[in-house]
């Protein structure tokens, strides 16, 4: 009885770990093929299917390096997304922990709207971001790319949710108390409260950041400020169908993005197991 109550234990794993790793094959394949890909010339990727690696990563390299600089876009999309991504958060923490400790007039309402803004697609707003940037002068700037990033209502909406399951009202009493002001509570008090959550927000703000492609196209006007989505655009349309080339400049653009994820996903894990325990 134990023995056949084994064996179907031994079965059931087998299955969960064959479609485990049936998954993260299908998941591994295509950045597995990029990345040979990326060492190959057009004409081999046209002829045939390739899985090993070729020896024309330098060419394509070379080829790259004459005709676009995609070191300054390297430097562009760093300048942005990290930018970008303590904009998003300070601020977004900020008005979450606003909406969720101070109790004004409309406070609900006006929350509500702010998450009726998340079902409006980005795209839709880049006209108007188009005319708000050029009234305030700042079209062709990287500030025209950083400064939004100062609203997103899904961070403010996920920080809200872990102030309120997380900070008591009594921390804040007993810092009024002391005579310490909101700001200095915010700095000192709750931020490095909510750090938990920062990382792991701070992962997907600057990924979504790193691979923003519409918005710098639209707001950006000089090859010299272009982050590196659109300068691999850019080995597009210069060399139409060169595969090669285009692999190599997607492999450049999703790389960093990887190894970033890599070393701060157990932050996400992290953030995610004490939303958990909080609830």
């Amino acid at each position: 009885m134990y023995a056949s109550h084994n064996s179907k234990r031994l079965f059931s794993n087998f299955l969960i770990y064959s479609f485990l790793i049936s998954l993260a094959l299908l998941c591994i394949i295509p950045f597995y093929l990029m990345l040979i890909y990326s060492t190959h010339s057009n004409e081999d990727i046209a002829a045939k299917f390739i899985y090993l690696p070729g020896n024309s990563l330098i060419d394509n390299f070379a080829t790259m390096m004459t005709n676009v600089n995609i070191g300054r876009g390297f430097i562009n999309s760093i300048i942005i997304s990290v930018s970008s991504t303590v904009l998003n958060l300070y601020f977004g923490a900020l008005t979450g922990y606003g909406f969720s400790k101070f109790n004004f007039k409309g406070n609900k309402k006006l929350f509500t709207f702010l998450l009726a803004t998340m079902m409006v697609p980005g795209q839709l707003s880049l006209i108007g971001s188009y005319r708000w940037m050029n009234t305030l002068g700042l079209l062709d700037s990287y500030a025209a790319i950083i400064l939004p990033a100062a609203s997103s209502a899904f961070t403010v909406f996920f920080l809200k949710q872990f102030i309120d399951s997380s900070i008591p009202n009594e921390i804040l009493e007993s810092g009024r108390v002391d005579g310490a002001g909101e700001f200095m509570m915010y700095n000192r008090i709750i931020l490095p409260m909510l750090l938990p959550a920062l990382s792991a927000l701070g992962i997907f703000s600057f990924i979504g950041s790193w691979n923003n492609f519409m918005g710098p196209l639209v707001l950006l006007f000089s090859e010299d400020k272009f982050p590196l989505p659109v300068i691999v655009s850019l080995v597009q349309s210069y060399y139409g169908t060169d595969y090669g080339l285009l692999y190599l400049g997607v492999a450049l653009s999703v790389m960093p993005i990887i190894i970033v994820f890599s070393i701060f996903s157990k932050r996400i894990m992290g953030s995610v197991a004490i939303g958990s325990v909080k609830g």
